[in-house]
């Protein structure tokens, strides 16, 4: 028994020093990502996850900047020195001119994992710019947030959905839907943030918890713009052949590139940017089924003006963010960037505008509306 048993004993021995040799490993930690004003200096610590019995240099990698010198954006040390016995180490960086640039974490010693941490600076013209950047893009998430309440208690008042597009709240489900894939992939699936990280080792997650609320948010009330179109009076409207042929055509080709992504033939992280590209042509078309029947019915009547001048000031403050953010980082190609986002801005001011002349200059005196179910199928 004693024979048959060592084995056993060898092996759990031999993974129990496996484990305590990987678990060994110091890890280094830092800020992900350091704003500067131009021409200020800041002071950068570095710490490690248990102290090293010998000296550590840690070299400052530079992976990418956004020019080719990089020191006319800042001035980096070649090198940290993290002594034994330590945990944390500071240094001072001097910003110049605006500009990005990545660095990543080497070390000499082979107690501490190198080229897992990284460091992105990015030099700007003015902190205020951002303090202003960042106030303007709250205000944009509440208004468009806030946005679909106006609909749902226009609703509930008349208890009638009679006014409100069946085409447009089909369209739009599915646009959020899309887009809550997208946003939930990228922000909560470490894989996906991963394979993010390897094809853009210079760039940021251009998903935060804002955008996943936003659009969660927005779907939930989607739902209950349906659930009140089951409930209320309809006037004999429904979703007409041309919905359902364009959102026949969107689900298949969602279908399809899920099996291709199963087959490996593309990314799942490319996968999840085919959604973004879903929700941005339901943002493109999305708004004329309700435009063309406020021309046939000669009314808005029904279609919340609110939920109109809501949506307006957060896609206006949408693109005024965009255009500050690309002024004090001097990237302009941040404006197209996030096409999506930038579509949801664009598109939705152009038709909030229409909205607001029909509703504001030409059909100001509405008539009684008639049932609209039988030009709309």
């Amino acid at each position: 028994m004693a024979e048959r048993r060592l084995p056993a004993r060898l092996l759990l021995l031999l993974l129990w020093v496996l484990s305590d040799a990987s678990g060994s490993r110091v890890s280094l930690f830092a800020p992900g990502a350091v704003t500067l004003e131009e021409n200020s200096n800041a002071s950068i610590t570095i710490t490690s996850s248990s102290s090293i019995n010998q000296t550590a240099v840690i070299q400052l990698n530079v992976t990418y900047s956004s020019v080719e010198d990089y020191p006319s954006v800042i001035t980096l040390p070649q090198q940290v020195v993290l002594p034994p016995e330590t945990t944390s180490v500071s240094f001072e960086v001097t910003a110049h001119r605006v500009g990005q640039v990545t660095t990543y974490l080497l070390s000499n010693n082979t107690d501490v994992d190198s080229m897992t941490t990284r460091l992105r600076f990015m030099v700007i013209h003015s902190n205020a710019l951002s303090v202003i950047s960042q106030v303007i893009g709250w205000i944009y998430f509440v208004a468009w947030s806030v946005s679909f309440y106006p609909q749902a208690w226009e609703n509930w008042r008349r208890k009638s959905v009679v006014g409100l597009n069946f085409d447009f709240l089909a369209l739009n489900i599915t646009g959020f839907i899309a887009y809550s894939v997208f946003n939930i992939g990228l922000f909560w699936v470490p894989y996906v943030k991963e394979e993010f990280l390897k094809s853009n080792p210079n760039g940021v997650n251009p998903v935060s918890a804002n955008d996943v609320f936003f659009s969660l948010h927005a779907l939930l009330l989607c739902l209950v713009y349906v659930c009140q179109a089951a409930i209320y009076e309809r006037g004999g409207q429904k979703v007409s052949k041309v919905a359902w042929v364009l959102l026949l055509i969107g689900w298949t080709f969602a279908l399809v590139s899920l099996f291709v992504a199963v087959a490996k033939k593309i990314t799942w992280l490319e996968y999840l940017y085919y959604f973004s590209y879903i929700k941005l042509a339901v943002t493109l078309i999305k708004y004329i089924p309700q435009a063309s029947m406020n021309y046939r019915r000669q009314s808005t009547e029904g279609w919340s003006i609110g939920n109109v001048l809501l949506d307006f000031t957060g896609g206006t403050l949408s693109i005024l963010q965009m255009i500050l953010q690309s002024y004090n980082n001097d990237e302009w190609k941040l404006i197209f960037g996030d096409p999506t986002k930038f579509g949801l801005g664009l598109f939705s001011v152009v038709f909030d505008i229409i909205f607001m002349v029909q509703h504001y200059c030409l059909y100001r005196h509405s008539p009684d509306y008639t049932p609209v179910g039988d030009e709309d199928s």
